[in-house]
């Protein structure tokens, strides 16, 4: 039986950044264009499971919870509440937040099990400190590293060490953002 993929989906600077020094995401592009939306729908689309570190999920909770009706955002929103999620924290034991559950065993073997059981990939969007760990221990299957046009000369990076990637696309969009995707060399 096919495993699940895990994939990332992750906004960066040219410089390669995923957020200032104390986490900002100022410099993100806000005016995205259709495909990139598109893009972002697409890989919604091929998961069921959200994957989220600890730090980042009061945020993206909150966030996408908020999201009134009349939003252009809304039903991209409901689908964010929808899909379930499973936070990783060694401190937390539960989360409020709905198709919210805490993972605080091993990392690679919540991981590995999630991974083992049927249904469509699954995603992570994030922080820095949850990603780097994913990738150092070899867990995500697929990079999805949306470039933005700005470099910020310092922040929070997701590689701590050398990474052989082969390159499987990539997409220049009028917005002024290149998505590159990567797998793994393993």
């Amino acid at each position: 039986m096919a495993m699940r993929k895990l994939k990332l989906q992750v906004q960066m600077t040219v410089d390669g950044f995923v957020a200032g020094p104390e986490g900002q995401l100022d410099w993100m592009t806000r005016n995205l264009d259709e495909g990139v939306i598109g893009r972002i729908v697409q890989l919604t689309d091929t998961s069921d499971t959200i994957l989220l570190g600890r730090k980042m999920t009061a945020g993206f909770i909150e966030y996408w919870e908020a999201v009134q009706p009349q939003s252009p955002e809304y039903m991209f929103a409901r689908r964010m509440v929808d899909t379930p999620k499973v936070v990783f924290s060694k401190t937390l034991t539960r989360v409020a937040g709905k198709n919210v559950r805490v993972e605080s065993g091993d990392l690679v073997q919540a991981v590995t099990r999630l991974k083992e059981q049927r249904g469509k990939d699954i995603v992570v969007y994030g922080g820095a400190t949850f990603v780097s760990a994913l990738i150092e221990h070899d867990l995500i299957d697929e990079l999805n590293i949306f470039v933005n046009p700005v470099a910020i000369g310092r922040g929070m990076r997701i590689f701590k060490d050398r990474k052989p990637l082969r390159v499987t696309g990539s997409t220049a969009y009028p917005s002024g953002v290149v998505i590159n995707t990567y797998q793994p060399v393993r």
